[in-house]
């Protein structure tokens, strides 16, 4: 393997912030808060989303569509009509 051209990876806690799940991997992040974990030094990152939280993964807070995506689309810009610019030719 070449010397210095591989990412320095650590290991790394990253800490759901609305859930308090804790993910426990490595990374090439750092942040000054660290935290010891089976005798292993690791850097704790705070998330706001991920996997435990996110509602597409939980099944919460779904958006339902009632209407199509035309009819949506039409109800918009439906209404809108382009004005034909004077040719330069005449």
């Amino acid at each position: 393997m070449k010397k210095d051209l591989h990412p320095d990876y650590h290991p790394v806690v990253f800490v759901d912030i609305s859930t308090g799940r804790r993910f426990v991997t490595r990374s090439t992040v750092k942040s000054a808060k660290t935290e010891e974990i089976d005798g292993v030094e690791h850097y704790v990152v705070s998330c706001g989303i991920t996997s435990d939280s996110h509602p597409f993964f939980t099944g919460r807070n779904q958006f339902v569509d009632t209407e199509g995506r035309i009819d949506k689309f039409q109800k918009r810009f439906g209404a809108v009509r382009r004005v034909k610019k004077p040719s330069k030719a005449s």
